[in-house]
């Protein structure tokens, strides 16, 4: 019935077949067939002139026909909140109902503040909230980042019992987290009578939301010991970013395995996650695998593919997928593009980088942003190119920031130019950099030069500012658990046999014609000393206790926060070959894939 309204395909003015036998009868029935109307309402047209025909009844001054049809409005798809809200100012009495569904549709819209707004006239009403009111409220806060608001709320939420509501209670765990208040949201979980599957999702997207991923594992753990849940999708979903981040590849593939058990059919933001843990945990053949597999592919799935790529140094496979997507037609984006430029830093591809660099800009339309400037520094620092790197960086159209520079310094640091390495740090300095990583890269080159009484005034500068270096480390999954190990670690349990294990590898080390880089020791200590600091690298502790946990020829692999230095890259190519290992690092920018005494980054990193 193309071109008809609701109403004509109603056939809303037709006379009743058999009359009630009463007026009152009669008006009932009229009322609930406008009622029914109003649910069948494809637009907002159509919303109206059923509205007319509520008020021509007179049934719009009834309170419950009132109240459907602002929450018929409001709640619709119809981009019709101005004519909701018109709709509600025209009840006298609005009650808990109203208020509930306006506060809703708000944050529907997206409009947090409004929504709020909308709760404080509730209270200047008189209108009491109930149970259903909170929870849409923590969720404007939690969007907005109003803990204060918040708070109080949830003191208004405490005052009328509200506190052992289920769904008030995981509402406040999930607006606390995203608040960055996760004492809160644990102290809320904490006190729970009773849990739902919903609470344990929502502590573990409180952690998520924080990075907090190892919390999330453990968190995971307790919900699955007491054997009673069967976790939501969103939570494995979050699990697998836990694994993604600590580079824990079983975890990770036990999360795959529950979702192939409770759901049947994965959606492409499922599919994409699979495809970014097993990248990102050194398994990129199984990565590249699920992506081949994907039945639609999107924007965000190209993109997950060839950043992992570009981890793993396979620039000129990232190129070819690039130009895949590139003929299948999808929208390029800068997202994309940073992917792409990364693949060839990593990859050593100068050439191919400046061409897509080019490309991004005349026939994809998309200016480069501070990020895209970064990554070309970054190739061309890699490269070598470090006076080519400033003169770019000098020419840029916009304001170079501290992530530019930053990527020309570790470039300097590489490669032994103090010179560009001091015009980078003062810039970086000129830009009140906090970041206390800055100054000892700065004083590394300096102590590598010998020049020791510089590198005091950087430590004396960093003590004053009261900057706090994150210390190196080094996790490794063994027996689904994640160990950590940091850098002349001695807390461990097992400490003593992991320093007798570095001892019988180095013993056999000597035979391969290994000898300790102590020019990586930037301390102005003895040679003795700075073999004694070696030994204890947080990557050799974590190989010790791998080598001691697992069984033999079953590969290893370790995450680190910091780039790996080159005595550590020496060291593992080395024990790959001795203990017949296969070992994967991943360091903070890509992957390592030692392997018979080779490494999949060529010495190109």
């Amino acid at each position: 019935m193309t071109g008809t309204s609701v109403l004509q395909q109603t056939k809303f003015f037709s006379p009743l077949a058999d009359p009630p036998e009463s007026p009152e009868l009669s008006l009932r029935l009229k009322e609930q067939e406008c009622l029914s109307l109003l649910k069948r309402c494809k637009n907002l047209e159509e919303f109206k002139q059923a509205h007319a025909q509520i008020i021509k009844w007179g049934f719009f001054w009834n309170s419950f026909c009132a109240s459907n049809v602002v929450a018929a409005c409001a709640l619709s798809d119809w981009d019709s909140m101005d004519y909701a809200c018109s709709i509600f100012q025209q009840i006298d009495e609005p009650g808990t109902f109203d208020f509930n569904n306006m506060i809703r549709a708000h944050i529907k819209d997206m409009n947090f503040e409004e929504a709020l707004f909308f709760y404080y006239e509730m209270l200047e009403r008189g209108v009491e909230p109930d149970n259903f009111t909170y929870p849409a409220l923590f969720k404007a806060c939690a969007w907005l980042q109003a803990q204060e608001e918040g708070k109080q709320i949830h003191g208004h939420a405490f005052k009328l019992g509200f506190e052992n509501d289920l769904y008030v209670q995981n509402s406040l765990i999930n607006m606390y987290g995203k608040c960055g208040e996760i004492k809160h949201s644990c102290r809320v979980f904490e006190q729970m009578d009773e849990k739902s599957v919903a609470s344990w999702s929502a502590i573990i997207a409180a952690h998520a939301s924080l990075g907090m991923w190892y919390e999330c594992l453990m968190i995971f753990g307790d919900m699955s010991s007491e054997g009673c849940w069967r976790p939501e999708e969103s939570t494995l979903v979050t699990l697998l970013s836990a694994s993604t981040n600590l580079g824990a590849l079983d975890l990770g593939k036990c999360t795959h395995g529950s979702l192939l058990r409770n759901t049947s059919e994965h959606n492409v933001i499922v599919q994409t996650s699979l495809i970014d843990m097993y990248v990102k945990c050194g398994c990129l053949e199984k990565g590249l695998s699920l992506f081949r597999k994907m039945a639609k592919r999107n924007q965000k799935s190209y993109t997950v593919i060839i950043s992992g790529l570009a981890m793993h140094g396979h620039g000129e496979e990232a190129l070819r997928i690039y130009s895949e997507m590139r003929e299948e037609g999808l929208p390029l984006d800068d997202v994309l593009y940073v992917g792409v430029l990364s693949a060839c830093s990593h990859a050593g591809l100068v050439e191919e980088g400046f061409q897509c660099f080019d490309r991004m800009k005349s026939e994809h339309g998309i200016q480069p942003t501070v990020q895209h400037y970064g990554c070309m520094v970054d190739l061309m620092g890699k490269a070598g190119m470090l006076n080519e790197a400033l003169e770019f960086i000098q020419s840029m159209p916009i304001k170079p920031n501290d992530v530019v520079w930053r990527s020309l310094l570790s470039a300097c640091r590489v490669h032994s130019n103090l010179e560009i390495g001091e015009i980078a740090a003062k810039n970086l300095s000129q830009l009140n950099s906090q970041n206390p990583g800055d100054y000892v890269m700065l004083s590394n080159m300096y102590a590598q030069a010998q020049r020791w009484p510089e590198v005091a005034k950087i430590r004396v500068e960093i003590n004053r500012k009261g900057l706090n270096q994150v210390p190196g480390f080094s996790l490794v999954e063994v027996g689904r658990r994640i160990h950590k190990f940091v850098s002349q670690d001695t807390s461990h349990p097992q400490c003593e046999s992991i320093y007798e294990m570095i001892h019988q590898m180095e013993w056999q080390l000597k035979f391969e014609g290994y000898e300790p880089d102590t020019s990586q020791v930037l301390l102005d200590v003895d040679e003795e000393e700075k073999r004694r600091r070696l030994k204890g690298h947080s990557q050799k502790l974590a190989i010790a206790f791998a080598l001691i946990h697992t069984s033999q020829g079953s590969p290893i692999r370790i995450a680190r926060n910091l780039r790996m230095c080159s005595d550590c890259h020496t060291y593992t190519k080395l024990i790959s070959i001795i203990y017949e290992r296969e070992i994967t690092v991943r360091d903070r920018k890509q992957f390592h894939h030692f392997k018979d005494g080779t490494c999949s980054c060529r010495d190109y990193w």
